[in-house]
């Protein structure tokens, strides 16, 4: 049975307060994923699963459960305006648990508001658990008062009995806590107390928390571990790795998996004994980190991929079940990648998920004993396959040798004729990566007859930890010549036309948009800054929150704190530079990238002669949410590319 939205609507609101052969619509990309994030309940007979739902002048995310494989709908929980179910997890057959979130932008991660809910599979019951209003809202609120800390997840009772493990990250101090809380009666207990702040706890399935991880005051890793002869947390002092971040135990606890480098190469997965520390090497790729995993019922990893191109899976064990089960799946769907995400405690069924680079992602129940699956949703209905580009995986030298790597996107129906390239450089930019999967950018370009190339310049995540720190304090530098070097390759290839190529990105990427115009402006013909960072003095500068500290070390690693350093890779100061016809977009409640960006920007190039076009959305963030400005901003970018790297642009 697959699910629409159409069909649902109705049902929520009574539960809770060149040119390509042929042109998709513009409405099939304006909207993000409709369905996302199923978790099967223990039992198999229900799915969790977030929905956007439209309301008013927006859509907004409503958490919702079901039968499946019915796909009848048992309750919902709608949250305030502008907050999200960010993570939730089943706690027994009945209830949820779910950490609260608030939307700042479409291109940023909903940020955690640090509060924990609890809520029945009809709606019923609902708790607050922790939070800073469990004073209000709580039914232990006068015995544990408000808290004043970010609660966040860290993992569930293997009972399944409504416990929940929820890590307390105090606003001032320096501690991180964790809690075992009864969600049905919203009791806790506390089960670790360590003098670092915001660490994330790893959990065996019994409950016991054994490791502790994260960044101390100077953003350097930090590792603890539970002795159970002491009692005691002890910190992980020898390090013969440069990474080595555990993150799950097997089903009888033990063994558990990390991500592990020795010397900064790409990432591998290891497993560990844990009473006798001998480890081995379960993945392992000389160019990718693991790109994605695949378990067992048993919670046991089975397959893996790189990070780097198309994900081709390692199977561990070739005869494995679970690996015979995965080959004899994913022949039912070629061409497609497919991931088992979810089992009932008995094994039997299984919730997977199917996606390629032209399909955003369709879902299915598979029952193990009458081997028959049922589609449920698809994530973005509009979308059709058919009509989607490829997305091709491509390497290069840079001028310094480093190899690179990244895709290209072909518009379909060009034949022998090279398409206009626009240049999507990715945000971050430490960390994020471009991948194969579905791009709504690329593929929104593609439908338009541009070819897009998405470069993973040094810096980007994927790789390991020496590319990554490769790009350190070589935003305006070495990252941008990888970007420029890919540009070149792209048209020494045939692939695009050099006379029509244009730079688009938002948040880094429209910072290196503008480095691009303003380092090469007789290359890119037009350059878009999407809530974009423009000014790295700006940047970073203190905001006075919690976070400074780490923020100031981060960044002084990133970009240095030398000012004449951080004006030479500015665009604000590079603006006499920039030739090409510039558009800029942003949100004047944007907190990731103050709005001052753009308007300094604005300022510059008007003073240099070429005032930008300008598109300011006074009430939207890091990205736009609201369903008019959405498109309002694509039909905006539609017309100014067409203008003057589009099929009739004039020569520049």
């Amino acid at each position: 049975m697959r699910m629409h939205l159409a069909a649902i609507c109705a049902a929520v609101l009574s539960v809770v307060p060149v040119l390509a052969d042929a042109t998709v619509p513009l409405a099939d990309f304006v909207h993000e994923d409709q369905f996302s994030q199923p978790r099967l309940s223990p039992d198999g007979k229900h799915v969790a699963i977030t929905v956007r739902l439209p309301s008013g002048d927006r859509f907004i995310p409503v958490l919702m459960m079901y039968t499946v494989p019915e796909m009848k709908m048992t309750g919902a929980i709608r949250m305030k305006a502008f907050e999200v179910p960010a993570n939730y997890f089943w706690v027994s057959p009945t209830r949820l648990v779910v950490a609260k979130a608030r939307e700042f932008g479409s291109r940023e991660a909903p940020q955690m508001t640090g509060e924990v809910v609890a809520v029945e599979l009809d709606g019923s019951k609902q708790a607050y658990l922790f939070g800073y209003d469990m004073f209000m809202y709580s039914k232990q609120g006068e015995r544990y008062g408000d808290d004043h800390a970010y609660g966040s997840i860290e993992g569930m009772s293997n009972k399944r009995d409504g416990h929940v493990f929820v890590g307390s990250y105090a606003w001032r101090g320096k501690n991180s806590l964790l809690y075992d809380i009864d969600s049905n009666k919203s009791t806790r207990k506390l089960v670790a107390d360590l003098p670092v702040q915001d660490l994330s706890f790893v959990l065996q399935h019994n409950g016991t928390p054994r490791f502790a991880t994260g960044v101390d005051d100077q953003s350097r890793a930090v590792e603890f571990r539970f002795d159970d002869a002491s009692g005691r947390w002890n910190k992980i002092e020898k390090r013969d790795f440069r990474r080595y971040h555990p993150f799950q135990f097997s089903a009888d606890d033990r063994e558990f998996i990390a991500s592990y480098s020795v010397h900064g190469e790409p990432d591998q997965l290891v497993r560990e004994d844990l009473a006798t520390g001998k480890r081995s090497i379960l993945f392992q790729d000389a160019v990718g980190s693991v790109g994605g995993t695949l378990y067992t019922s048993d919670s046991l990893p089975f397959a893996a991929y790189s990070a780097v191109g198309i994900p081709s899976l390692r199977y561990f064990d070739e005869n494995g079940a679970d690996a015979r089960l995965h080959k004899e799946l994913s022949a039912q769907f070629p061409g497609e990648y497919l991931n088992f995400i979810d089992y009932s405690d008995d094994g039997k069924l299984l919730l997977f998920s199917v996606k390629s680079d032209r399909d955003p992602g369709s879902y299915y129940l598979f029952n193990r004993e009458t081997m028959k699956a049922d589609m449920l949703f698809s994530a973005m209905e509009k979308i059709d396959p058919e009509q989607m580009a490829e997305r091709r995986p491509i390497s290069f030298r840079a001028r310094d040798g480093l190899e690179l790597h990244g895709f290209l996107t072909i518009p379909r129906g060009t034949g022998a004729a090279k398409p206009p390239m626009v240049v999507l450089p990715h945000g971050g930019p430490h960390g994020p990566y471009d991948n194969w999967f579905f791009d709504e950018d690329a593929q929104f370009l593609a439908s338009r007859g541009y070819a897009v190339l998405q470069v993973n310049f040094r810096g980007s995540g994927g790789r390991g930890l020496n590319f990554l720190e490769a790009g350190y304090r070589q935003w305006g530098t070495k990252i941008i010549d990888d970007l420029v070097d890919g540009t070149r390759w792209a048209i020494a290839q045939g692939m695009a036309d050099g006379e029509r190529v244009c730079a688009y990105g938002a948040s880094f990427g429209g910072y290196a948009s503008m480095m691009l115009a303003a380092r090469e402006p007789s290359l890119y013909k037009c350059a878009v800054g999407y809530v974009g960072v423009y000014d790295l003095k700006l940047l970073a500068k203190p905001q006075n929150n919690r976070y400074d500290t780490v923020k100031t070390s981060a960044f002084r690693k990133y970009i240095g704190d030398d000012k004449e350093e951080l004006d030479r890779n500015s665009p604000v100061t590079l603006a006499a530079s920039i030739k090409a016809p510039v558009f800029l977009v942003h949100g004047g409640q944007d907190k990731r990238a103050v709005v001052d960006h753009a308007h300094a920007l604005r300022a510059a190039l008007t003073a240099a002669g070429r005032p930008p076009e300008w598109f300011l959305a006074p009430n939207e963030a890091h990205g736009f949410y609201d369903t008019a400005n959405r498109t309002a901003f694509y039909e905006k970018l539609e017309a100014f590319l067409g203008k003057h790297i589009g099929p009739g642009a004039a020569p520049k």
